[in-house]
């Protein structure tokens, strides 16, 4: 699945929140995962394998190590929304179940 214009939009803005592309700061992770957080509650999809193809072939991450740490951030905040998403519980007013 190719990425879609909306994620590549947050990837430019990881990009440009990351001030040095070879050692990530936490605080940088944080925003990273919050990004990520942000596409999946949107409804946005990506394959984790086209987000890391396509910071290897952005030009400014040289260093393997962050592009890794980013592809598996991103891998691990798709797959936690997935996993609780189904367990997200409908109150007993939105179900229309009757007593």
């Amino acid at each position: 699945m190719p990425l879609t214009n909306n994620v590549i939009i947050k990837l430019n803005e990881m990009t440009t929140l990351v001030e040095d592309k070879s050692n990530i700061s936490e605080s940088e992770v944080d925003e990273i995962k919050s990004i990520f957080k942000t596409i999946v509650e949107s409804g946005e999809r990506y394959n984790v394998d086209e987000i890391e193809f396509w910071f290897e072939n952005e030009g400014s991450w040289k260093s393997k190590k962050s592009r890794l740490r980013i592809t598996n951030l991103s891998n691990y905040i798709q797959d936690k929304y997935q996993q609780t998403a189904h367990l997200r519980v409908i109150s007993d007013d939105e179900c229309g179940c009757e007593d």
